[in-house]
């Protein structure tokens, strides 16, 4: 989302670039969504990509459908949620023409429809799957019973949401707990939360015990809020946001983090401002 004219407005050379530094780095997944950057970022990083010198095979491309967004693109008197058969298969036809694949490896629908029919929505999906286009479905910003409901027809095996050490009501509110008794994986967005946004006392608690612990663990403190998510037993994966080469890296070195156990529950504590229950 933040590659395109939503956030940097990279130029396909640059974008080339950063694929290519991104796959060196060990990031081989591109989470996309047809309607970034007003429906022209996939197209960008589509042209971006096949001037790059990365093979198809060695990466993995995500998308989202469902959101119908006003933009010069498309302009429509108010956003709203398409999950008819017609639209999920423009979407998909779409997506692929722009990023210039033959396959999306993980299709999400990108967040839940009052109107959604989970019939209509798992027989397109067995379509798509059938003819090779889709490897993988799930969905985006679901609740468990919104999953329950679209699981009644069709797999669902992956949920993005939104998570992190300073919005982390997912953990307490039965959301990971469900995911992962039912195998289903999880992606978090915006995974570094309001850290580096906000200046509050939240804020000014993580800072104080992130200064302590930057040194025990010789690291900086984006990589203290990964390191911390990626304790966490449902094997999440952050969607990093940066476009920023020295923070992908910083980012991957996360990995390397082992928290200690009272340290972990030490952050969950600066950041609710309370003590442990």
């Amino acid at each position: 989302m933040n590659w395109g004219v939503w956030g940097k407005n990279l130029s396909e050379i640059l974008m080339t670039e950063l694929i290519e530094k991104s796959v060196s780095l060990g990031i081989n997944t591109f989470d996309h969504a047809d309607i970034y950057g007003g429906y022209t970022t996939e197209k960008s990083f589509g042209n971006a990509l096949s001037l790059s010198k990365i093979d198809r095979e060695s990466i993995f491309l995500i998308s989202k459908c469902g959101i119908q967004y006003p933009s010069d693109k498309r302009p429509l008197k108010v956003k709203y949620y398409d999950y008819s058969k017609d639209h999920i298969r423009f979407s998909v036809e779409n997506s692929l023409k722009n990023l210039k694949t033959d396959y999306l490896d993980v299709l999400l629908l990108h967040r839940p429809s009052p109107l959604m029919n989970p019939k209509e929505i798992s027989e397109e999906i067995d379509k798509l799957k059938e003819e090779g286009k889709i490897k993988s479905f799930g969905v985006s910003n679901f609740t468990n019973s919104q999953i329950k409901f679209i699981s009644k027809e069709t797999k669902v095996l992956w949920n993005q949401i939104e998570f992190s050490l300073t919005n982390n009501h997912p953990m307490i509110d039965g959301t990971l707990d469900y995911l992962q008794e039912n195998n289903i994986g999880v992606m978090a967005w915006s995974p570094l939360g309001s850290f580096f946004k906000e200046k509050n006392e939240k804020q000014k608690r993580i800072t104080i015990l992130f200064n302590e612990l930057s040194e025990k663990y010789n690291c900086t403190h984006d990589q203290l809020l990964l390191a911390w998510i990626l304790k966490h037993p449902a094997n999440i994966y952050p969607v990093l946001g940066s476009t920023n080469p020295n923070r992908l890296k910083l980012a991957v070195n996360a990995i390397k983090i082992n928290l200690e156990i009272d340290d972990w529950f030490l952050i969950l504590k600066a950041s609710d401002g309370k003590k442990i229950p």
